[in-house]
């Protein structure tokens, strides 16, 4: 499919000409013009008469009836009428693709012609937004339309309850968030009535930033939990203490670059002796191990202010690539303990992981995905690969004004952020707004120290509230107006120079409108461009400009700071670089680690991907179970005769119900645990010359053929012997207890960037691979976890076509 749509369009997944939708366009604006005599309540009943008839009409009659009755209803109702730019866009999205607009196109406004389309047709309609306050200011924005229109329309939000989903689903049309949206999905997982089932159908999605949900947060798994207690007597608080009186050099040594740290003789005596044990790798020994070696990475790889922040008594992760907090996320074995450890805060369980699934998968299970953003065409073969949907570019519907200045280099960062200060303090003088774009809080605060000690008032971002963030962004653009933030605060919300009311926008249109100025060049250039695109709204004027230094990450991780001479990189006197080199090999990495990233993805995406079809044998055959569509295992035994004699046959399904929903749930999350350690070390088969993708289908298929074989073996033996009265079973007599609560949150699954990613890759790094296992501290847990938890297992006698037929459905 990605290659049939390069072959289809003419920049290989990238389409911009509007020829086809100008045509359905016209026939649209001329429907338009013969319903405006009509009166409101005229209009209302033309939109329930198309409601009635729309399955006797054509798709394109679909369209440019429901298209028509849209625009004249937003005209009224909402006193915007769509331009032609936005129903071009519109007409796009109904067909699944992804719609490139600039920032202040009215992507709001565009949602909701094909959102209209689309309930009409009986599907149920999903708005996924970047966050909580974007979800709930759209939903309340557009409801007076839809309402008008003659639909229903709910908004999800983190703080309600399971009940209160369940019925916001049933609306026509919902807006939520991604997240929401996929802990719902996963919450199915554990249903065990058809009351329990929250979000019943996804037929199609319209997806806000979609650049930012399907490329940049693909990956990122969603995780439901349950309690466990932590088996080891002494607690990551204890070690913690131990840690902090190890010396660097002397006890342990770490390499930051590469991102290994590990004891050396003497540390490892110290720690035995401080643990008072003989043999920290002795077998009884290995679990206290694994947490030395997390608190060593808690404390000298990962780093408050950057990493993370400390916020409310809670650890809050910062995103590496945008700066910005990430909302309930949490790093995995065992690491976000032994960072709470370290600050001295109270341990959070991680708990029993009981269903993951990742927002890249969640979306493929729409029937239909269309999304919007403005920074698309970096992104488009990613689109096509992973999605199958092609980028549309939208023509803007005033021509862009915006100046993009050149970037300006120097040799250290001191020099850069004098030049960034001095720079700000010109443009403020004049009274022109400007807006500044971090990388990281700390950059944010250091650059805000600056400006206030050359008395300018300054408003930084940095707090993790959306609608604050989004009031104090929309005011950005007013005349005199500072504002610092990481690259991502406040999106989805437009700076309208002036601000709300427009005050004093005149002058500001004279003193060239907003200046956006970056402090880094970002490894992916839509971030870079997302940046740029906040100036020059609407035509407006504008500008951007990045400030580089040679010390900046991208330069130093690359390499490119070694291409500049000498005399450039030890001056300290020179204010700036004006070297055509750096700026040529800046862009020339971004491409390059775009593509190494790319290339990434699509081989952790076979991984996953493995494991969510198993994961939808395992779904379809509970959701069987919860129907009551199954056929029990043991029905034509003797002891089934029996009880059903003694208890009624309610009674005995009821039990047998409840049985095989608990055993499935219990074995599933131990598969999980268990394929997550196989994937964490599967590359070091590298070193004997094998595929580490093959190996690891090789062991989950024939872990997921025993998986299969256990579960049925189970129920039937438990059926055997459970004592079963008339409500059922009672599950914590016979072991299968389920959960007193779980709860949701997302996994930073890589805190320390793509470099065991890489290794997935291929073979061909085999000393690499050789020296990570040797070195890398979360491989060598890997092992030691394995070995301390893996479990005796028979070879399965049946269920071994189901299991084979995941790996051919991934190899078709």
């Amino acid at each position: 499919m990605p290659h049939l749509l390069k072959k289809l369009l003419p920049s290989g997944y990238i389409e911009s000409d509007t020829t086809r939708y100008r045509l359905l366009l016209q026939h649209i604006r001329k429907r338009e013009v013969a319903l405006q005599p009509l009166s409101d309540s005229g209009l209302r009943k033309r939109c329930a008469r198309l409601e009635e008839e729309i399955n006797n009409l054509t798709p394109e009659e679909q369209l440019i009836e429901a298209y028509a009755l849209a625009s004249e209803a937003a005209a009224r109702i909402l006193k915007m009428r769509p331009y032609n730019v936005q129903i071009i866009a519109a007409i796009a999205l109904n067909e699944g693709k992804v719609i490139e607009m600039a920032t202040g196109e009215g992507k709001t406004l565009v949602a909701t012609m094909p959102a209209y389309l689309n309930a009409l047709l009986k599907n149920n309609v999903h708005i996924h937004t970047f966050n909580d306050y974007l979800a709930r200011r759209d939903a309340e924005w557009m409801k007076p339309l839809y309402h008008f229109l003659g639909l229903t329309v709910g908004c999800i939000q983190e703080k309600q309850n399971n009940q209160q989903r369940k019925e916001i689903y049933k609306n026509q049309l919902v807006y939520l968030t991604a997240k929401e949206g996929g802990f719902d999905f996963l919450k199915n997982f554990l249903a065990t009535t058809t009351d329990e089932i929250i979000q019943e159908k996804r037929n199609f999605a319209i997806i806000d930033e979609v650049d930012s949900l399907l490329i940049d947060e693909a990956r990122v798994p969603l995780v439901i939990a349950g309690e466990e207690q932590d088996q080891l007597h002494i607690s990551f608080k204890e070690i913690t203490k131990i840690v902090c009186k190890l010396q660097q050099q002397v006890h342990f040594q770490t390499d930051e670059y590469a991102l290994n740290i590990f004891l050396t003789d003497l540390g490892l005596t110290e720690v035995e002796r401080l643990l008072n044990c003989k043999n920290l790798y002795a077998p009884e020994n290995e679990e206290l191990l694994v947490k030395v070696n997390l608190s060593l990475q808690a404390h000298y790889l990962l780093h408050r202010d950057t990493d993370y922040i400390v916020r409310n008594d809670q650890i809050e992760l910062v995103d590496e690539f945008t700066g910005r907090v990430m909302d309930n996320r949490k790093w995995p074995h065992g690491l976000q303990a032994a960072i709470e450890a370290k600050e001295g805060l109270e341990v959070q369980p991680e708990g029993k992981i009981l269903g993951k699934t990742t927002l890249q998968h969640f979306f493929r299970t729409y029937d239909k995905l269309s999304g919007m953003t403005g920074t698309a065409r970096a992104a488009a073969e990613e689109f096509a690969e992973f999605y199958h949907m092609p980028v549309f570019v939208v023509p803007p519907n005033r021509p862009n004004m915006r100046v993009d200045y050149e970037d300006l280099i120097f040799p250290d960062r001191q020099s850069k952020y004098k030049a960034i200060a001095e720079e700000i303090e010109k443009a403020h003088q004049t009274g022109r707004p400007v807006l500044v774009g971090t990388a990281t809080i700390e950059e944010s605060e250091h650059l805000a120290g600056l400006l206030i000690s050359r008395d300018i008032n300054v408003q930084v971002l940095n707090a993790k509230n959306d609608e604050e963030e989004a009031k104090i962004i929309a005011r950005a653009g007013k005349l005199g107006a500072v504002t610092i933030s990481t690259n991502m605060a406040g999106r989805g919300t437009d700076i309208k120079l002036g601000g709300e009311e427009g005050e004093c926008r005149e002058e500001i249109l004279e003193l060239g409108g907003l200046y956006v100025i970056g402090t880094n060049r970002f490894e992916s250039r839509r971030i870079d461009d997302q940046l740029r695109g906040r100036a020059g709204r609407q035509g407006d004027p504008g500008a951007s400009r990045f400030f580089i230094s040679l010390e900046d990450n991208l330069l130093k991780k690359h390499g490119i700071d070694e291409l500049i001479p000498r005399r450039f990189r030890e001056a300290t006197t020179t204010p700036e670089i004006n070297n055509s080199i750096i700026r040529r090999e800046v862009n020339r990495t971004q491409r390059i680690v775009e593509g190494k990233n790319f290339d990434i993805k699509k081989t952790l995406w076979q991984y996953a991907s493995f494991v969510e079809v198993q994961r939808s044998i395992i779904l379809e055959k509970r959701q069987d179970i919860v129907l009551g569509e199954w056929t029990g295992l043991w029905e034509n035994s003797a002891d089934y005769k029996v009880l059903m004699q003694k208890y009624g046959a309610q009674t005995v399904k009821k039990a047998e119900q409840q049985m095989a929903l608990a055993i499935i749930d219990k074995h599933w999350a131990d598969y999980l645990e268990e394929a997550d350690r196989i994937r964490l070390g599967i590359h070091l088969v590298a070193i004997g010359g094998l595929n580490p993708f093959r190996e690891f289908q090789k062991q989950l298929t024939e872990l997921f053929e025993k998986l299969l074989a256990d579960i049925d073996r189970e129920i039937i033996d438990r059926m055997n012997t459970v004592t079963i009265t008339p409500d059922g079973v009672d599950l914590g007599k016979e072991g299968l207890q389920r959960p007193g609560s779980t709860w949701t949150y997302l996994v930073n699954d890589n805190p320390f960037g793509d470099k065991l990613e890489s290794m997935l890759k291929s073979s061909s790094d085999i000393g690499f691979a050789a020296g990570a296992a040797l070195q890398i501290p979360l491989l060598a847990a890997y092992f030691i976890v394995k070995k301390l938890f893996a479990k005796k297992r028979e070879p399965g006698d049946s269920n071994r076509q189901q299991a084979e037929s995941v790996g051919k459905s991934l190899n078709q």
